[in-house]
C-alpha cells in the first residue's frame, strides 16, 4: 500500500473513533489533525479573532493567530512547546495534582488559577478567586473590574433553613441552618415563647456548629433527645453580624404514643423585609405562623 494512502486512512480512522468517543475530541485528536506540522508565514490578516473567551486568549501552535486559552479544570500542555490539549488563559497555569502522585494516580495536568485569594466583583458577589470572576464577566462589553481583594462585606444570608418535622415522643430529632456572610456570623437557636438561647439548663436540648461546607458560611445544629410533648413549637435560627441579621424558622410537631409510620411535612422559605430583629424574638403571636425574615442595619 503506497504511503499516501495509509497516511490517508490512518486520519479517517482517528477521525471517526474521536467522534464516537467525544472525550478524545476534548483532548485534542481533532485539534492535531486540523493543525497539521506545517504554519507558513504568518499573517494577521487571515486570523480569525476567536469570541466568548472565557479565560482570555493564547497565540496558536504557531504563534500566530488568537485562540481562547483554557479555562480553570481543563486539562492542558505542561510543556510550553506542546499545543496538544491547549495552553491556559489568563492568571492561570498548568499543574500536575500534588494529591494524586502522592497516592500512585497518574493525573493529567489541569489548568489552575495563580492566584486563590477571594475577590469581591462589583455586584456584592465574593468569588473563590481572580480567574472565576474573570470567566464570569467574559464577553462583557465594558469594562469590569473587582471591588477590592477578600470576599465581600455582607449581612447573613440564610441559604439552608431549618424544616418543620414531626416524630413521636421519646424519639429524636434534628434542625439543620447553614448561613454565609463576612464577616463570619454568630449563630442561635431559640424556642418561640422563651426568650432565653437554647440549650440554656435542659439537658435533652444541644447545640452544634462548625464552619463549612463552603468558604465563610457557619452549619449549625439543634439536637432534642427523647421529645416530649412539651418540645412541640417554633425553633428559630438567628444569625448577625455587624452588617445585618437573619432568621429562619420551623415548626416540631410531637405526637403522643408510637407508630412505624409518621408523616413529615418539610417546609421553609426565607423572605427578606426590614422585620424589627428584637420584636420577632419576643412575639406572641400566634404560633399558626412560622416566620423567616432577612435585614441590613442601618448605617
Amino acid at each position: 500500500m503506497k504511503p499516501l494512502v495509509v497516511t490517508v486512512v490512518l486520519v479517517v480512522a482517528l477521525v471517526e473513533v474521536s467522534q464516537t468517543y467525544p472525550i478524545w475530541y476534548h483532548r485534542g485528536w481533532l485539534r492535531w489533525l486540523k493543525e497539521g506540522d506545517s504554519c507558513g508565514t504568518c499573517n494577521l490578516e487571515l486570523c480569525s479573532m476567536p469570541t466568548d473567551c472565557r479565560a482570555g486568549t493564547v497565540l496558536n501552535s504557531c504563534g500566530c493567530c488568537p485562540e481562547c486559552g483554557n479555562v480553570e479544570g481543563q486539562i492542558c500542555d505542561l510543556d510550553k512547546d506542546n499545543h496538544f490539549y491547549g495552553h491556559c488563559g489568563d492568571n492561570l497555569e498548568c499543574r500536575l495534582d500534588a494529591e494524586d502522585i502522592k497516592f500512585g494516580e497518574i493525573p493529567e495536568p489541569q489548568c489552575v488559577c495563580k492566584s486563590q485569594e477571594t475577590v469581591c466583583g462589583p455586584e456584592g458577589r465574593t468569588y473563590e478567586n481572580i480567574c472565576q470572576f474573570n470567566e464570569a464577566h467574559a464577553g462583557e462589553e465594558r469594562n469590569i473590574s473587582i471591588k477590592h481583594e477578600g470576599p465581600c462585606k455582607t449581612a447573613p444570608v440564610i441559604s439552608l433553613p431549618p424544616q418543620d418535622t414531626q416524630n413521636f415522643t421519646g424519639n429524636d430529632i434534628i434542625f439543620g441552618c447553614e448561613v454565609s456572610a463576612y464577616p463570619m456570623p454568630h449563630l442561635e437557636w431559640k424556642k418561640k415563647g422563651n426568650k432565653m438561647f437554647l440549650p440554656g439548663d435542659d439537658a435533652h436540648i444541644s447545640i452544634q456548629a462548625r464552619g463549612g461546607p463552603r468558604k465563610y458560611s457557619v452549619t449549625g445544629w439543634l439536637q432534642i433527645q427523647g421529645i416530649k410533648k412539651s418540645d412541640e413549637g417554633i425553633y428559630t435560627c438567628q444569625t448577625k453580624n455587624k452588617y445585618g441579621f437573619a432568621y429562619s424558622s420551623a415548626r416540631l410537631k410531637v405526637i403522643d404514643g408510637s407508630s412505624s409510620t409518621f408523616q413529615s411535612n418539610p417546609g421553609s422559605h426565607i423572605t427578606s423585609g426590614s422585620t424589627d430583629y428584637g420584636d420577632y424574638f419576643d412575639s406572641t403571636e400566634d404560633e399558626e405562623e412560622v416566620e423567616h425574615g432577612s435585614g441590613d442595619y442601618e448605617k
